[in-house]
This record gives structure tokens, C-alpha cells and sequence, in this order.
């Protein structure tokens, strides 16, 4: 990645925004793109639109998501502990200790979730997995009013570690999923700034995909997208205790996973392998027979149908703090969108 790429792509994945909280990530998105777009919207759920005109009247949607999972401040105690919910698919077991901010009125709260120490829980306890509404946020606070000077029921929380290369290209930050999706949406639009490409491509950072695939079926119903490619992450197989024969095989490194099933345009998933062959570009194929658990699902069934593909990411440890990723995956599919949206033509026919 060259220097000022791989700085928003830090910024991206080291701000906050939870389910309906993405103002921070759109804001760092707009200021992106604006130089490589012809025009840019932001409609009343928060999908932000970079558009790039082209010479006919074909619409290409490139779709990630803004949104990360996170937790929302649910309960404050008389001594001042915070109990909270999830936002999006969270699992209890990787929260005790974990270091978190809380945003109150554009103000951060750092804070840290308690539960027993190992003294202190029971055997039955210990050989249980700790439930969300067994754990708390210790900001150190005296008492409930002392809490309530700096924090309020409804705050949204995200987890607070930074980005770090552990090695080479291999990079763990917190909400690569989907941040990941949303960097590679906006290269894709600097990539082509100086060319005249024949169709109108909407490169979007849609929000809300956590809680129900929200922000992109509001955002295709407005767009009518005549085709469109989604961004997502997919679960790498290739660390200890997979299943590759239930799990599939998936691994860092190797280039993007294209989609393959129900979900999935067929015509959309030859071009996307022709165009890798063609390019050189490394690629692995994700068998997705029914629904993918992406916008995708969505998309594809707005108003009269959309023809749809998919491009995921592969990813270690997916809704933790510590999601690992290979930087050359997320370069080969940039190269990928790019070749693909070149040679699009507004007469191809995408009909299976």
C-alpha cells in the first residue's frame, strides 16, 4: 500500500461508529473520495453515494459497510458500573478486560469491562461461558451521579484498540469488518479518476449492515442499480481448530473470495474470474449455496432484481478486537474492481 493509502485505511478502521452511529467513518469517506467523484449524496438513513459519471445510462453499485458491532450503555449502578447490550453479533466470551470508549455528546469515555477475578469464580462459573448480562464497564466512576457527569443511557461503545502490522502485510485492527469494504469502495473511484469508463459507477459506504442489511436495501432502492459488486469479509479457515470440510478453505493472502450460489449473478461471477485470469490476480471461490449473511441478500432483491457479485475479504477472528487481514488481499481486489468497472459495458448482457 503506498503511504497515503495505507493512512486512510488507518483512519477507517481506527474510528467509531457502531450500527447507527457512522457519522465518524462517512465524514472520513466523503473527504476521500470528493476528489474523485463527480457527485456525492448522503440520504436520510446516512448511506453516503460517491458518484462517477460514465457515458450511458448503466448503473454499477460498489457496496461496503460502514458500520462495526459494539455495545450500547443499558443500565448504570449506584457505585457507577455501566451495564451494557450488544449492537450487532458479539461474543461474551472475548469481552472480559477488553478496553473500550464510550461517546457521549462527541466526547470519548475510555472504560474497561470487569467481571470476577479468576479468585474469585466458582468451578461452575469457570466452566461456563460468561453471559453479556454477567459483565460491566469499570470508567471509574465514584458513584452514579459521578457516571452520569460523563456518560448517559444509549451511549454507544466500540472497542478501543488501534491498528498494528504484525507481519509483512499481515495487519489485526478492530472492525476491518467492514471497514475494509468501505477503503476498497473509495480506491476504486481513485483508481479510475482519470478514466472515461462507460458506465455510472455509485461507489457507497452504506451503514446499519449488522442489525439487518439495513442501510444497503434503502440505498439500492434509491440507486436502481442495474448491477452490483458487494465488499464484504469472509472467515479465513487456516488457522488451528477449523473444519475445512464443513468450514470451506479460506486463507489470508491468497487474494479476494468471489462468491459462488444463489446470491450470486452468474454472468457477474464469469467476469469477475475472467477478469482475474486475465489480470493475473490471485483469487479463491467461496461456496455460498443460500444466503450469504451480506448486502448482497439484500440487493439482489431490490425492487426488480439486481445482478449481483461478491467479494470478500478473508478474515481471522471476525467481531473481535483482534481481526487479522492480509493488505495484499484487499490490493488484489481493488486491482480486480478496477479491470472489471474498465471493461463493463453498458450492453453486456447479464441475463443468466
Amino acid at each position: 500500500m503506498k503511504d497515503i493509502n495505507l493512512e486512510f485505511f488507518k483512519n477507517l478502521v481506527e474510528s467509531h461508529g457502531v450500527s447507527g452511529f457512522e457519522q465518524e467513518i462517512q465524514k472520513i469517506y466523503r473527504k476521500f473520495v470528493s476528489p474523485y467523484s463527480d457527485k456525492i449524496e448522503t440520504d436520510i438513513h446516512g448511506n453516503v453515494y460517491a458518484i462517477k459519471n460514465g457515458k450511458s445510462d448503466f448503473k454499477l453499485m460498489i457496496c461496503g459497510h460502514a458500520d462495526e458491532v459494539g455495545l450500547m450503555v443499558n443500565y448504570i449502578t449506584d457505585k457507577g458500573f455501566v451495564y451494557f447490550k450488544a449492537v450487532g453479533g458479539i461474543d461474551p466470551t472475548i469481552l472480559p478486560g477488553q478496553r473500550v470508549e464510550i461517546f457521549h455528546r462527541n466526547q470519548k469515555v475510555r472504560g474497561i469491562i470487569g467481571r470476577k477475578a479468576v479468585h474469585l469464580i466458582s468451578p461452575t462459573e469457570r466452566n461456563n461461558a460468561p453471559k453479556i448480562a454477567d459483565l460491566w464497564i469499570d470508567i471509574g466512576a465514584k458513584s452514579k451521579e459521578d457516571a452520569e457527569k460523563k456518560i448517559a443511557i444509549g451511549d454507544y461503545v466500540t472497542f478501543s484498540p488501534g491498528m498494528e502490522i504484525l507481519n509483512d502485510d499481515i495487519i489485526v485492527s478492530k472492525s476491518t469488518d467492514n471497514k475494509v469494504g468501505v477503503y476498497i469502495a473509495a480506491m476504486v473511484l481513485k483508481e479510475l479518476k482519470d478514466e472515461n469508463i462507460d458506465i455510472n459507477l455509485f461507489s457507497v459506504s452504506a451503514v446499519q449492515e449488522e442489525v439487518g442489511l439495513r442501510g444497503s436495501t434503502t440505498s439500492a432502492y434509491n440507486i436502481k442499480p442495474d448491477a452490483a459488486i458487494i465488499i464484504d469479509v469472509t472467515h479465513a479457515t487456516d488457522y488451528p481448530g477449523i473444519t475445512k470440510s464443513k468450514a470451506g478453505d479460506i486463507s489470508l493472502g491468497k487474494g479476494p473470495a468471489i462468491a459462488i450460489g444463489a446470491s450470486i449473478n452468474p454472468r457477474i461471477y464469469d467476469i469477475l474470474i475472467e477478469t482475474c485470469e486475465k489480470n493475473k490476480i490471485d483469487f479463491q471461490i467461496e461456496p455460498t449455496p443460500s444466503r450469504s449473511g451480506t448486502d448482497t441478500d439484500a440487493i439482489q432483491i431490490s425492487r426488480g432484481g439486481v445482478a449481483t457479485g461478491l467479494l470478500s475479504i478473508p478474515n481471522r477472528y471476525m467481531h473481535t478486537p483482534g481481526e487479522v487481514i492480509s493488505l495484499k488481499d484487499v490490493d488484489d481486489t481493488v486491482k480486480l474492481l478496477v479491470n472489471f468497472v474498465k471493461n463493463l459495458k453498458a450492453d453486456v448482457n447479464l441475463i443468466p
